[in-house]
């Protein structure tokens, strides 16, 4: 049942849908059809207006909606899957472009945390935030010992409102499941349920911070890839801070090419490092978009070197999903759909009822299109789109791990291909994949069958 709060927050989300004229997504998604009648009691709405393509009104209905919101928006982008390639492109520009809230009250939040006065803590603390986004906003510092660092604090009043949001978008999903009881692969729960857990791991600061502690012992020995250094004895639930970290981001490709930055290594560094996290560590940066990425300057005695921030999202793969990923990408290559289709059934990722010949006769027809081409010009994260499309059809329940796999592969692909267009992600993945097979399967047959089959 729904709160007040809830009942009238729901009025507002249908007011904003009516001011961006949503009403044709709800006549045409026949999940939201039962609630088509509530727009015509507002008379502004029976004169139609043109509002534009749809995937604007409605990536401009969840701006409005505010932060909460946006992130479900992104979270739903990812879900390529599900959502109409048009609305899927229009709700991955989404951003948080979430106003600051005072830096006074950041100060206030700090000081509770370690409940002495900031100055006995910090050296300097800068009220002006470096940034803001809808769960936190950072502002730079130094300790007293000068090191350069940024403190991360949470938002007040977050996470009471994420509770009211997400309790509402709760009800809608299961009044939606229980009025299409018979289309089994509606899963708008699981997707709540998803989103839920994502919003409330990035509330925990502590969180954050042991992924990225993780992630920097995992990459000890690599010089070219650094993570800043978490200081624990400074952290807590709502504040965490780190080194701070300076350098060019990789989005601005002419400040790259004027320090003199490798774009081809650059671009061929960021395949082989997502490689060695899935693979090598099964434990991968899942939020890898460019504004999370920093180059250095190469100097006479140190190349560039790429840093990244933010660590709210990770992921792992499990042994067993790296070994059915691995052997699919091994099929694709031979075009060896049948030996696709099997790997899923015995995988236990389709129901073992499903018939191997008519997965593969679909797999096929989506995927042989894209093999028509050089290898270099197939994307990697649109095969995996079409396949996790299709296996939909075949009622495959989609692993959060594998959506976040399929999301990190194309934003490193997108970034990869603006820095050097030419960048070839199969042949980067080559030498990674065969590395993986060689210490963890131990086959040397299956080593011969690798290297006779990857690309060249």
């Amino acid at each position: 049942m729904l709160t007040p709060g809830q009942l009238l927050r729901l009025f507002y989300i249908q007011r904003v849908m009516i001011k961006h004229g949503l009403d044709e997504i709800i006549f045409a998604t026949k999940y939201l059809k039962p609630v088509r009648y509530l727009f015509y009691l507002f008379p502004w709405n029976w004169v139609k207006r043109d509002y534009g393509p749809r995937g604007n009104r409605l990536r401009l209905a969840i701006e409005d909606l505010g932060p909460i919101y946006v992130k479900f928006g992104q979270i739903l982008s990812t879900r390529r899957d599900l959502l109409p390639k048009d609305i899927a492109d229009e709700l991955a520009k989404l951003q948080d472009n979430v106003p600051a809230f005072p830096g006074k009250e950041a100060r206030r939040i700090i000081e509770a945390a370690y409940e002495k006065p900031l100055t006995e803590v910090l050296l300097e603390f800068d009220e002006v935030p470096l940034a803001s986004a809808s769960i936190a906003q950072v502002h730079a510092g130094k300790l007293k010992n000068g090191k350069d660092i940024i403190v991360k604090v949470i938002r007040p009043g977050i996470e009471r409102n994420i509770r009211r949001d997400i309790g509402l978008l709760s009800y809608l999903a299961q009044k939606a499941e229980q009025f299409y009881s018979n289309d089994k692969s509606l899963r708008l729960q699981g997707v709540v349920a998803e989103f839920e857990k994502t919003l409330f791991g990035e509330l925990d600061l502590m969180q954050e911070a042991a992924n990225a502690s993780q992630l920097r012992r995992n990459f000890e020995d690599e010089e070219r890839y650094y993570v800043p250094e978490v200081e624990w004895e400074y952290t807590r639930r709502n504040v965490l801070v780190m080194e701070r970290i300076f350098g060019i981001p990789v989005s601005d490709i002419g400040q790259l090419r004027a320090a003199g930055v490798d774009l081809k290594w650059l671009a061929e560094y960021g395949v082989e490092i997502f490689f060695k996290q899935g693979f090598r560590d099964s434990f991968f940066h899942a939020d890898m978009h460019p504004g999370n990425i920093f180059v250095t300057r190469p100097e006479a005695d140190k190349p560039e070197r790429v840093m990244v921030v933010d660590f709210c999202i990770m992921s792992s793969l499990t042994e067993f999903d790296q070994r059915y990923l691995a052997e699919n990408f091994l099929a694709f290559l031979n075009r060896d759909y049948q030996k696709v289709a099997e790997l899923h059934v015995e995988s236990g990722w389709i129901p073992a009822g499903t018939r191997v010949d008519e997965f593969e006769f679909a797999i096929r027809t989506v995927c042989e299109p894209l093999f028509d081409r050089p290898l270099k010009e197939i994307s990697f994260g649109d095969l995996l789109l079409r396949l996790l499309q299709t296996a939909r059809r075949f009622h495959m329940e989609i692993l959060p791990q594998l959506i976040l796999l399929q999301k990190t592969i194309v934003n490193i692909e997108g970034v990869g291909r603006q820095l050097y267009p030419e960048l070839d992600l199969w042949k980067t993945a080559r030498p990674q994949l065969e590395r993986w097979m060689s210490e963890r399967l131990g086959v040397r047959g299956l080593i011969k069958g690798t290297r006779e089959n990857l690309p060249h």
